[in-house]
C-alpha cells in the first residue's frame, strides 16, 4: 500500500512519467499503470496453501458431510461433532478451530449450509393471517406446568392474538380460532398453517393436502381458505413463528402465576392489546399496529351470528361404580343411572352428561390419564344404604380433606349417640343439605345446632329454614289514602265507664225489709 501511494504521488504531484517511476521504484510499467488507474495491489497465492494437519482427514470429513444430505436437518454433523469424532475414531491432534473452518468451507461448496434466497413481500390488506402453536410454562393453581399457546397474526397489520391451552386438541384449535376472530373483529380470507395433524390428514405432493373432515367443516362454516407451508419450511409463515418467541419472552416473563387458564388468557389478551400500540419500523411503517388494523377491519369477512358448535357427542355406559370413562379419565354420575346408556357432550372445558334431553351431571374437564372426577353428592344416596363404606369412599375422602373440623366432631357425636351405622346415616342427611343450601349457611346452622347440643339433621334443617324465612311487615296506610277509613282514629277507652254497667249488690236484710 505504501508503494501504491508513492507511485500515485510521484505521478500526480511531481509529474513524473511512467518510465521514470518504473526505473526509480523498481516496478514494472504494467504495475505502475494499474496503480495510476486506481487498482490497489493485492497479494495472490501462486500455489495452494498446504494444510498438513487437516489434509489426511479431508476425505473422511467429506464422506460424513455427503452422508448428511440423506439425514434430517436437525440430525446432521456440526463442526464440533466432526472434531470429536476425528479425535475419538482417527486420533486427530489438530484444533477444533481448524476442523470447523474446513467444515464451513466444504459445506458451502457442497451446498449443505447455503442460505436460501428470500423475496421481500408486500401483503394485501385483510387478505392473510398466520396460525401456529407455541410452547411455554406457567404456574396454574400453584402447579408449574407446560402450556400450549395458540397464536394468530395478521400479515398486513401485524396485529397478534395469543390464547393458552393445556393441550393442542382439535376442539382447542377451533376455539382458538373463534376467540381470534372475535379479537380481530372478522375473519381473514386466507389463513396459513403448518401441516399440523388437527387440520391435515395426509400431505401429498406439492401443495396438495387431504384435510381432516372436521377441519373442512369448520373452515367452510367461516368461509376462509386454508394454505399449508411446504414440509420443513416454517419460515413461510415467519410472522407468527416470530410471534411465538416474542410472546414467550415478553408476555410470559417472569413466569406468570394464575389460578386458572381463564385468568391467564385474560392477561394475554391485555398484552396483545398493548402490543397493538407498537410501530413495526423495520417494515417501513409510520403507523401503529392498531391503526393499520382499523384500516384492515372493513376488509375482513364478517363473523357468523352463531358460532360453530365445538361440542362432541359421545354415547357412554355407566359402570357399577357410577362412573363413565372419557379420554382415559373417570367421571361420576348419580346412582340412579348405574348400567344405563347415556350421552355425553364434550367441549374444551366441560363434560355434560345427558339422559335424553335432560342434563344429569356436569364436570369440569380434566386432562391427563386415570384421574378420578367424582361428585360426592352423586354417592350420598348409595352411602346411606351402605354406611359402612363411608370412611373408605373415594369421593368422601376427597371432600373430607378440606371440609371444616366441625364436620368431624359432628360425625363423632352422632356415631357416639346413635351408633356407627345410624350415626353415619344421620350425618349423610346433613351433607345432603348442601344440595339445597349454600355451604356457609349449612356450616352456620351446624354451629348453632352444636352450641345447643341439638345434634341431628332435623335441627340443622330447621335452623336453615328459619334463616331463609323472610317475615313481611306491612306498613300502615297514609291517613288521607282512603277518606272515611284511613283517617279514622280510635280514642283510648276509659275503663271506669264500664262500672256503670255493674248492678249494685243487695243484702238479704234489705231484700226482706
Amino acid at each position: 500500500m505504501d508503494q501504491y501511494e508513492l507511485i500515485r504521488t510521484a505521478h500526480r504531484v511531481y509529474g513524473k512519467s511512467i518510465r521514470q517511476i518504473s526505473r526509480e521504484y523498481s516496478h514494472s510499467r504494467k504495475t505502475v499503470r494499474k496503480a495510476l488507474k486506481g487498482i490497489e495491489p493485492k497479494y495472490q497465492r501462486t500455489k495452494a496453501k498446504v494444510s498438513p494437519v487437516i489434509e489426511p482427514v479431508k476425505g473422511v470429513i467429506d464422506e460424513w458431510l455427503l452422508n448428511d444430505l440423506k439425514s434430517p436437518k436437525k440430525q446432521r454433523h456440526t463442526g464440533i461433532r466432526i472434531f470429536n469424532r476425528l479425535v475419538e475414531e482417527h486420533g486427530f491432534n489438530g484444533s477444533d478451530r481448524t476442523v470447523r473452518r474446513y467444515v464451513r468451507q466444504r459445506s458451502a461448496e457442497l451446498g449443505i449450509s447455503r442460505q436460501e434466497a428470500m423475496i421481500p413481500l408486500c401483503y394485501q390488506i385483510g387478505a392473510e393471517a398466520e396460525v401456529d402453536w407455541g410452547e411455554a410454562q406457567a404456574v396454574i393453581g400453584g402447579v408449574k406446568q407446560r402450556i400450549k399457546m395458540f397464536c394468530m397474526r395478521s400479515r398486513y397489520s401485524g396485529k397478534s392474538f395469543v390464547r393458552a391451552y393445556p393441550f393442542e386438541r382439535q376442539a382447542m384449535f377451533f376455539e382458538g380460532h373463534q376467540y381470534g376472530f372475535a379479537f380481530f373483529g372478522g375473519v381473514h380470507r386466507i389463513i396459513i398453517y403448518d401441516n399440523l395433524s388437527t387440520a391435515v390428514r395426509k400431505v401429498l405432493k406439492g401443495k396438495k393436502r387431504i384435510e381432516q373432515d372436521s377441519f373442512v367443516s369448520f373452515r367452510t362454516y367461516y368461509t376462509f381458505e386454508a394454505r399449508f407451508c411446504n414440509p420443513g419450511k416454517g419460515h413461510e409463515k415467519g410472522g407468527v413463528e416470530g410471534l411465538v418467541g416474542y410472546c414467550r419472552r415478553n408476555f410470559l416473563v417472569p413466569i406468570p402465576e394464575v389460578k386458572d387458564f381463564d385468568e391467564l388468557n385474560q392477561k394475554l389478551v391485555e398484552q396483545c392489546q398493548s402490543h397493538g400500540e407498537k410501530i413495526l419500523k423495520h417494515r417501513g411503517n409510520q403507523e401503529s399496529i392498531e391503526s393499520l388494523h382499523q384500516k384492515e377491519l372493513q376488509h375482513l369477512l364478517k363473523i357468523p351470528t352463531h358460532p360453530y358448535s365445538l361440542v362432541k357427542l359421545l354415547p357412554v355406559k355407566v359402570d357399577k361404580y357410577q362412573t363413565i370413562r372419557i379420554d382415559k379419565n373417570i367421571y361420576s354420575v348419580p346412582n340412579t343411572f348405574c348400567g344405563w346408556q347415556l350421552n355425553v357432550h364434550i367441549d374444551c372445558w366441560t363434560i355434560r352428561i345427558f339422559d335424553g334431553q335432560k342434563e344429569m351431571a356436569q364436570h369440569k374437564r380434566v386432562f391427563g390419564k386415570n384421574q378420578w372426577i367424582l361428585n360426592p353428592f352423586h354417592y350420598l344416596k348409595t352411602l346411606f344404604a351402605k354406611p359402612g363404606a363411608f370412611d373408605s369412599a373415594r369421593p368422601i375422602q376427597a371432600w373430607r380433606n378440606h371440609w371444616p373440623k366441625l364436620y368431624e366432631s359432628t360425625l363423632s357425636q352422632l356415631r357416639e349417640r346413635l351408633g356407627e351405622s345410624k350415626g353415619t346415616q344421620e350425618f349423610i342427611e346433613i351433607l345432603k343439605l348442601h344440595q339445597d343450601y349454600e355451604d356457609d349457611k349449612v356450616l352456620s346452622a351446624l354451629k348453632q345446632s352444636a352450641q345447643s347440643h341439638a345434634w341431628g339433621a332435623a335441627s340443622v334443617k330447621s335452623l336453615l329454614i328459619l334463616q331463609n324465612s323472610v317475615e313481611h311487615f306491612l306498613p300502615p296506610l297514609e291517613q288521607n289514602r282512603i277518606p272515611g277509613v284511613t283517617d279514622l282514629s280510635i280514642s283510648s277507652t276509659d275503663l271506669e265507664s264500664f262500672n256503670a254497667l255493674i248492678k249494685p249488690t243487695v243484702s238479704s236484710q234489705e231484700l226482706h225489709s
